[in-house]
C-alpha cells in the first residue's frame, strides 16, 4: 500500500502505530479472551484500562488534583448545552467569544438557557483576526466566559488564555494535546476525541471540582457533571471502544515525548506550510499571522475554479481530505498531532508542482 497522508479535519488520522495496535488487539483484547468491544465495561480488564487512561491524561496535561476528568458519550456539541446547565447556577447571563462557526453554535445553544453576552466578535473581519482583549465588553455578572481556542474552519487560534474573574470555559476539540497549557486557568475544558485524541463518540471534559453539584433542575440527569463524576463516567455504558482508542493515543503521546515535544513537532509543520502559502502567487491565507492555527490551515487559490482540480490531483497523489469546508470553500489542511512532518513536506511539494502546472 502506498504512503497516504490524511489531512481530514475530523474524524481525522490516527497515528499509524495506534492503528496497528488496534489491529493486533481487535479480536482479543490482551488476556480478556474477547474483543475490547465485547467485554464488560465494569470488568477487571476494562476498568484497568480506564484507570490507566485517566492517569496518563492527567500526567500528560499536568491536570491538578482538584479537577475531575470525565469520559463522556457524544460529541463536543453536547457540551454547548451541558456547560450552561452546570455552570449558570443562579445567574442569568454568560459571556461568549465569537471567533467562528463553532463559537456561533455554542452561542446559539447557550442562548436557550441564558442571556448571552457576545463580549468579542470576529465576524466583522471575516474571522481572520481576534480583537484585543482590552477591548472586550465582558459582563462582570456573567456566570462564565466561553471561548474556542482554535476554530477548525476559520483557522483562527488564540495564543493566550483570557483571564477574567469568573470560570473560563474552552472548547478545545481541535487543539487539546497539541501544546502544553495551564489547566488551572480554566473552569471547564471540553473536547471531542476525533481530532487529537482518538475517534468520534467520546468527549473529554475536565472540570474544576468547585463547579460541580449545582446543575439546573429538571434537566437530563446524564447532563449533570456531578452525576458523571460520582459514577466515574459510567452512569450508563460508556463508549468503550472510543475510550480504548484514546488510551492508546495517550500512550503514543507519552512515547513521543509529551506535549513539549508535540508542540515542537506541530510548530515545525505549520511553519513549513504557511511559508509555502506566503511565498506563492497562487495560494493565500487571510488570517492574521498572530492568530494562525497550527492545527487547521485553510487557504484559497487565486482562481477558485481550480479548487476541484486541486483536490482531485491531490487525491491522486495520496493526499486526502483537503477540500475546504462548505461554508468557505478553498482548501484546508488539518495537521493534527498524528500528521507526520514528511506528510506536510509531501503536501508542500504537491502544491509547488500544481502551481507550476497552472502557470
Amino acid at each position: 500500500m502506498s504512503q497516504i497522508y490524511n489531512f481530514s479535519a475530523g474524524p481525522s488520522a490516527l497515528p499509524s502505530s495506534v492503528l496497528k495496535k488496534i489491529q493486533s488487539e481487535l479480536l482479543e483484547f490482551r488476556d480478556a479472551k474477547a474483543s475490547v468491544m465485547e467485554i464488560s465495561h465494569r470488568g477487571v480488564d476494562f476498568m484497568e484500562l480506564t484507570k490507566k487512561a485517566k492517569k496518563n491524561l492527567r500526567n500528560i496535561m499536568n491536570i491538578p488534583s482538584n479537577y475531575e476528568v470525565l469520559f463522556l458519550q457524544g460529541g463536543a456539541s453536547h457540551q454547548f448545552s451541558m456547560v450552561p446547565i452546570n455552570l449558570l447556577k443562579n445567574k442569568k447571563s454568560a459571556n461568549y467569544v465569537n471567533t467562528g462557526l463553532w463559537s456561533q453554535k455554542a452561542i446559539l445553544e447557550g442562548s436557550r438557557y441564558c442571556r448571552v453576552n457576545v463580549c468579542s466578535d470576529s465576524k466583522s473581519n471575516g474571522f481572520t483576526d481576534i480583537e484585543d482583549f482590552s477591548d472586550w465588553n465582558i459582563d462582570p455578572d456573567g456566570a462564565y466566559l466561553h471561548f474556542t481556542p482554535n476554530e477548525t474552519i476559520a483557522g483562527l487560534e488564540f495564543d493566550y488564555i483570557p483571564e477574567v474573574d469568573m470560570p473560563v470555559v474552552a472548547d478545545m476539540s481541535s487543539s487539546i494535546l497539541s501544546r502544553p497549557i495551564d489547566v488551572s486557568k480554566f473552569g471547564v475544558i471540553y473536547a471531542g476525541a476525533q481530532k487529537n485524541m482518538g475517534i468520534s463518540g467520546l468527549t473529554i471534559v475536565i472540570v474544576r471540582e468547585d463547579l460541580l453539584g449545582q446543575a439546573i433542575s429538571n434537566q437530563p440527569i446524564l447532563f449533570d457533571y456531578s452525576i458523571q463524576a460520582q459514577n466515574d463516567s459510567m452512569f450508563n455504558t460508556p463508549c468503550t471502544f472510543a475510550w480504548y482508542v484514546a488510551s492508546l493515543v495517550f500512550e503514543w503521546i507519552n512515547d513521543f515525548g509529551g506535549l513539549e515535544a508535540i508542540e515542537v513537532h506541530n510548530k515545525r509543520k505549520s511553519e513549513l506550510l504557511y511559508k509555502a502559502i506566503d511565498s506563492s502567487d497562487l495560494y493565500s491565507n487571510k488570517v492574521s499571522n498572530k492568530y494562525r492555527s497550527r492545527m487547521n490551515v485553510p487557504f484559497l487559490l487565486s482562481d477558485p475554479t481550480l479548487d476541484q482540480l486541486f483536490v482531485k490531483k491531490a487525491l491522486e497523489s495520496n493526499l486526502l481530505g483537503l477540500k475546504g469546508h462548505k461554508t468557505v470553500g478553498g482548501i484546508r489542511a488539518s495537521i493534527y498531532n498524528s500528521m507526520e512532518f514528511k506528510g506536510v513536506e509531501a503536501l508542500v511539494a504537491f502544491m509547488g508542482e500544481f502551481e507550476k502546472s497552472c502557470a
